[in-house]
C-alpha cells in the first residue's frame, strides 16, 4: 500500500497554517488545555520544591570527620528541623555517640 502524496501536502499545509497561526510557537498551541497550567513557582516561596514556609531549604552533607568532644562555645541550631552545633565556623551533628562535621549549603 502506498501512501497518496496530496495526503502528505494536505497534512504538511495544515501544519504551516497553524505555526503562520500561532506565529511559529506550535508550543503554545500543544501546551494549552485543562491539563497543563503554567508555572508560576518561586525558589523562596512556599509550596515549592526547594522551600518549606518562605524559608529556602539549605542542603547539609556529612563529612567523614568525627570528633568524640565538641570545641569550646558552641550553639545549638536546626537546620531544615534537625538540630546541629555551630562551633567556631564548623557544623556538628550528633552521630552514634560522637559529633560528625556537616557541610551546610
Amino acid at each position: 500500500m502506498t501512501k497518496h502524496p496530496l495526503k502528505r501536502f494536505g497534512l504538511f499545509t495544515a501544519l504551516a497554517a497553524l505555526g503562520l497561526l500561532f506565529n511559529g510557537d506550535l508550543n503554545a498551541l500543544f501546551m494549552r488545555g485543562p491539563f497543563v497550567s503554567e508555572a508560576r513557582a518561586k525558589v523562596g516561596r512556599p509550596l515549592t520544591p526547594g522551600s518549606v514556609a518562605g524559608v529556602t531549604r539549605r542542603v547539609v552533607r556529612r563529612s567523614h570527620i568525627y570528633v568524640s568532644v565538641l570545641p569550646a562555645h558552641c550553639v545549638k541550631v536546626v537546620i531544615n528541623g534537625a538540630h546541629y552545633w555551630h562551633c567556631g565556623g564548623h557544623y556538628y551533628q550528633h552521630y552514634s555517640g560522637r559529633y560528625v562535621i556537616v557541610y551546610v549549603h
